[in-house]
């Protein structure tokens, strides 16, 4: 699963990295938590891309309560092209979601779980895959909800949880967003752990547990009270 994550850097950081012609004024994010507007990356119809803020948490179409977004936030890469809630956005409405780290939590021998960034050594920012969907509410206007990919850890993050977003290479970009490929079997294999060179974790105060607190803070390392 992944919960929460991080989106601190600048704009015209996140416009070079993901090809983008304009960048909203995105303020910087140190805790992001589900039901909460993300940045997603999708392609027009002419093939550029544009970003757009949707909700974290899936709502299909079918749905007769957006509630369900919260029991969505996360698509599992094994069955995303079958599970019925996300099947179709998997097939037709696929994005990316940009980030620059991630919290998992570690169980502990005594006491609370204990929170963890996970970025990349060089703290440069990557794409999350996602997908995501319009829900019609009853005044007529739309929802727009998504919902991040998992996959299972690799070895080195392993030890601290079992799962990890999907992270794709800037290489699959396209085609992971190419509103013409459907099938299964080109983009099922995108879907893989990054190797363990390429991200490294370390422990921060929990006070990423609560989602009120958006800042800096949350990723300072644990406080002598949190500590073993």
């Amino acid at each position: 699963m992944c919960g929460r994550f991080t989106l601190t850097s600048p704009p015209e950081e996140i416009a070079r990295v993901f090809e983008l012609d304009s960048v909203p004024d995105l303020s910087p994010r140190y805790n992001i938590a589900p039901t909460q507007d993300v940045a997603t990356v999708c392609a027009r119809a002419g093939g550029d891309r544009e970003i757009r803020l949707r909700r974290w948490g899936l709502v299909p179409p079918w749905a007769k309560d957006p509630r369900i977004g919260s029991r969505l936030i996360n698509a599992r890469g094994e069955t995303v092209a079958e599970k019925p809630s996300f099947r179709d956005a998997f097939r037709q409405r696929r994005c990316l979601v940009p980030a620059d780290g991630f919290y998992e939590w570690a169980a502990a021998a005594r006491g609370p779980r204990k929170p963890h960034h996970v970025r990349r050594p060089d703290r440069s920012p990557f794409a999350i895959a996602g997908l995501h969907e319009r829900w019609r509410v009853e005044e007529g206007s739309w929802l727009e909800t998504c919902t991040l990919v998992t996959v299972p850890a690799n070895a080195r993050l392993a030890p601290v949880h079992d799962r990890m977003p999907a992270i794709l290479p800037s290489e699959h970009w396209d085609l992971w967003l190419d509103r013409d490929r459907k099938d299964a079997a080109a983009l099922l294999p995108l879907l893989l752990p990054r190797p363990d060179s390429e991200l490294e974790f370390t422990p921060v105060s929990r006070r990423v547990n609560r989602p009120e607190f958006d800042d800096a803070g949350c990723l300072a390392p644990p406080p002598p009270e949190e500590m073993p």
